[in-house]
C-alpha cells in the first residue's frame, strides 16, 4: 500500500496502553453506546421472568422479611430507637448498591471478553454502563424506602429528621459508588488474569457485610472493638445515611475525612490499573 493510500485512513488504532485512559470527550462521543448497554443489560436481567422489572423491589423487600426476623426477633438486635423496617431497609439498599456494583464491575472481562476482543471502543464504557444500571436500582429502590418513610411519618408517632438533611445523601451516594467502582476495576484485572481469586471475592464480600453497619447500629458494638468496624471507608457513610434519613447515626468529621481520602485513592488507582492493563487481558483471557 502507498503512502497516498496511508493518508487516507480515518481511524488508527494504535497498539498502546496508558495510563490515563480516554479523554472525557472521546467517552462522551460513546454515550449512546452506554445508553444501549445499560438498556441491554435489563433487557437480560429480566427477560423470561414472571415479575419482570419488579424484582428490583421483590429483592430488597424479601431481605428485609428476612432480616426483621433473624436479627430483629431472632438475635434482638437493637435498632437504637428506629423502626426495625426503615433501619434495616436504609441499610439494604446502601448496600446493594455497594454489592451489585462492586461484583459486576469486578467481573467486566470475563463477561465481555467476546466483545473486546472484536470491536474497539473505550474499555471504560462498560464499567461505566454497569455503574449506570445499578444507580437507576438504587433510585427505584430509594424510593421505595421514601414511601414507607412517609408511611411511618404520617400513620405512626415516629418523628423523622428535616428534609433538607436529604440533600446531602447524592454525595454519600457518588462516594459508594466511586468506592465500588475503584475496587471492582482493580479486581477485574486481577480475576482477568487469575480465576481463582473470583471464588474468594465472593466470600470476601460476604465478611464485608458484617463488618458494616448494615444489620447493627455501629452503637451496638463494644468500643473496644469499634475501631475494627471503623477501619471500614463505608461504616461512616452507613451511619450519616441513617442520620440524614432516619435521624440516628454515630459518625464524626475525622471519620467522613478518612472515608473519602481512602475513596479517592481506591477510585483513582482503579482508574490507573484498568486503564493500563485493560487492552493486555484481552490477550491473555
Amino acid at each position: 500500500m502507498s503512502s497516498n493510500t496511508k493518508s487516507t485512513w480515518d481511524w488508527e488504532i494504535v497498539p498502546q496502553t496508558t495510563w490515563l485512559g480516554s479523554s472525557a470527550s472521546e467517552l462522551w462521543s460513546y454515550r449512546h453506546l452506554v445508553a444501549g448497554l445499560v438498556r441491554r443489560d435489563f433487557l437480560l436481567s429480566y427477560q423470561q421472568t414472571v415479575l419482570g422489572p419488579l424484582w428490583m423491589l421483590f429483592q430488597p423487600v424479601m431481605t428485609l422479611v428476612t432480616y426483621v426476623l433473624v436479627f430483629g426477633k431472632l438475635v434482638g438486635i437493637s435498632t437504637d430507637g428506629i423502626p426495625p423496617t426503615l433501619f434495616y431497609l436504609t441499610g439494604i439498599v446502601l448496600w446493594n448498591l455497594f454489592n451489585e456494583s462492586f461484583l459486576n464491575t469486578s467481573s467486566i472481562f470475563r463477561d465481555n471478553i467476546h466483545i473486546f476482543s472484536k470491536v474497539y471502543f473505550p474499555r471504560m464504557v462498560v464499567p461505566l454502563a454497569q455503574m449506570m444500571s445499578q444507580l437507576i436500582r438504587f433510585f427505584i429502590q430509594l424510593f421505595l424506602l421514601l414511601l414507607i418513610t412517609t408511611y411511618y411519618i404520617l400513620f405512626t408517632s415516629w418523628q423523622a429528621p428535616g428534609l433538607l438533611q436529604l440533600i446531602i445523601i447524592p454525595l454519600i451516594v457518588v462516594l459508594v459508588a466511586c468506592l465500588s467502582l475503584g475496587l471492582g476495576m482493580i479486581v477485574s484485572v486481577l480475576t482477568g488474569k487469575y480465576r481463582d481469586l473470583s471464588y474468594i471475592i465472593g466470600l470476601g464480600i460476604r465478611l464485608l457485610m458484617f463488618l458494616t453497619p448494615v444489620v447493627y447500629p455501629i452503637n451496638y458494638v463494644d468500643v473496644k472493638w469499634r475501631w475494627i468496624v471503623q477501619l471500614n471507608p463505608l461504616t461512616s457513610l452507613f451511619e450519616l445515611f441513617r442520620l440524614l434519613v432516619l435521624g440516628k447515626g454515630l459518625v464524626t468529621p475525622g471519620q467522613l475525612l478518612y472515608s473519602v481520602a481512602f475513596i479517592s485513592i481506591v477510585f483513582v488507582a482503579g482508574l490507573l490499573v484498568f486503564n493500563k492493563q485493560g487492552d493486555k487481558l484481552v490477550d491473555v483471557i
